[in-house]
């Protein structure tokens, strides 16, 4: 049986390892395809416009907002894995 501290450790260390992972894949977008990676980036066209310069301008805010939903799903599956889904507790279904 998990104690309450065990518990926590392990939603913690789950979350944390979330966060890192996802850090780490906007890092890789943003500083790698916008700087390190852009002039081979920048042989594809997408628009009319260079895939490296679209990264560095606009490709790594995108990639940031479908990590935050990501995350959002993420911690809603921890959440409800260690009991501590908000909607469950309060018996609300409607949202």
């Amino acid at each position: 049986m998990m104690t309450k501290d065990n518990h926590t450790n392990t939603y913690w260390k789950t979350n944390l390892r979330y966060l890192a992972t996802l850090l780490t894949v906007w890092f890789i977008v943003s500083y790698g395809c916008g700087i390190l990676f852009v002039e081979e980036l920048n042989r594809i066209r997408i628009g009319g416009f260079y895939l490296g310069f679209w990264f560095a301008q606009q490709g790594a805010i995108y990639v940031f907002v479908v990590l935050i939903f990501v995350y959002v799903q993420l911690m809603k599956g921890l959440d409800k894995a260690h009991g501590l889904d908000e909607q469950e507790k309060r018996g609300d279904s409607s949202l």
